[in-house]
């Protein structure tokens, strides 16, 4: 029964992307457009002889924007079900709560790894040069930074009740997120407490990760933290979100 119910959940959640089409062209138009577009500005105003491609060293950070948002921003059916009042029907439904949770994590992580695998599509025409292994490794990591996010999202989400409240809070912690994530730019170029931020920051950890599988390293560029570091670091936050998450599920 239990296993029953999350394969519902999870195919209910991928026929409500596929069917919304402005938000499946959205998803895939977002980073596109920060990639070539912000991209190629940021690149005419560094020295790439000196700290290699910049095109290159942000595409990992695109990947994490795009898992980032896809993510989070799944976890709005949370929202949108308790409105409409399906959330009460699963509530009351013969499952536990936990099957509801995890329903939702199996699909929003799903989702954002299908996302950001087609991502690596753009990687050869920057140069980096792309394997099976790679593409093997960037599975796993992609899965496990989606999952700490969804968990993450869901979290925030079992506690609200109108979609304009979850628009705002969500614009007021992703975008941050994003932004002291490493992603445009080093963290040791940054001033010291926006530096102590981002090592705050699970997405920060989780744009590394991909940086030790897609970039080749140096000093500026490269990787920041151990890739051990990183994935620690994930995990954690992943099981610390996915808790708490049940336990907004069990008061809700």
């Amino acid at each position: 029964m239990t296993t029953r119910a999350v394969y519902v959940i999870v195919l209910r959640e991928f026929k409500r992307f596929f069917r919304q089409r402005g938000r499946f062209v959205t998803t895939l138009a977002r980073p596109l457009i920060w990639l070539f577009i912000v991209g190629a500005g940021f690149t005419k105003i560094i020295d790439e002889s000196e700290h290699g491609s910049y095109m290159q060293f942000i595409l990992p950070g695109i990947i994490g924007m795009t898992i980032l948002f896809s993510s989070v921003f799944s976890t709005i059916s949370v929202v949108w079900d308790r409105e409409f009042g399906f959330l009460r029907e699963m509530l009351v439904a013969p499952i536990s709560r936990l099957t509801i949770v995890v329903g939702k994590l199996i699909s929003g992580t799903i989702l954002s790894l299908f996302q950001g695998l087609a991502l690596m599509i753009v990687a050869p025409f920057l140069g980096i040069e792309i394997g099976v292994l790679q593409i093997f490794w960037m599975a796993i990591l992609i899965s496990l930074v989606a999952f700490s996010l969804t968990a993450f999202g869901l979290f925030i989400a079992a506690r609200l009740t109108s979609l304009e409240g979850f628009n705002v809070i969500m614009n007021f912690i992703v975008l941050p997120m994003f932004f002291l994530s490493g992603a445009l730019y080093p963290i040791d170029t940054l001033p010291d407490p926006l530096r102590w931020l981002t090592h705050l920051n699970p997405l920060t950890y989780g744009v590394d990760s991909f940086k030790h599988v897609l970039l080749k390293g140096g000093e500026t560029l490269g990787p920041e933290f151990s890739l051990l570091t990183d994935v620690l670091v994930v995990s954690t936050f992943a099981l610390v979100m996915t808790f708490f998450s049940a336990k907004a599920f069990e008061k809700s």
